[in-house]
């Protein structure tokens, strides 16, 4: 049994979905694990994680108007308030998405789908440095 971890970092251009699956495949191919599981976490809790569609950009831009209408910023009716009026809403955004995936490693790949992409879905209005740590486990 083999584990490895790595850890990257990504400059989101503010809210939206950030496709990350490239530089995650890169790196578990270099780890030479044919079968095991990949965990991705990402280090924040104003962002989240999700697998979604990565061929058209339309869906893309639609959960993100999506959760824009479940949770609107500027909500007089929370109380943390102090980081802006997107900040209280994207910690509830994140609540609602996942800090953590676990993908199965088949042959040596991610065993995503076709149409499925890893994102980092970030829920601020302004662009920020997002960490991305890996966990990967296999033989």
């Amino acid at each position: 049994m083999k584990q490895a971890t790595h850890q990257f970092s990504v400059t989101t251009q503010g809210k939206g979905l950030v496709n990350i699956s490239r530089e995650i495949e890169i790196w578990v191919n270099s780890q030479g694990i044919r079968q095991g599981l990949l965990t991705v976490f990402i280090r924040h809790t104003s962002a989240s994680l999700v697998i979604q569609e990565n061929a058209d950009p339309d869906v893309l831009q639609d959960l993100n108007d999506f959760f824009s209408r479940l949770v609107p910023d500027g909500d007089p009716a929370h109380r943390h308030q102090s980081e802006g009026p997107d900040d209280m809403p994207a910690h509830i955004r994140s609540a609602l998405t996942q800090s953590q995936i676990s993908v199965p490693i088949v042959e040596g790949r991610m065993a995503l789908g076709t149409w499925q992409g890893i994102y980092i879905f970030e829920h601020r209005n302004s662009p920020y440095r997002r960490e991305i740590v890996l966990h990967i486990l296999g033989d």
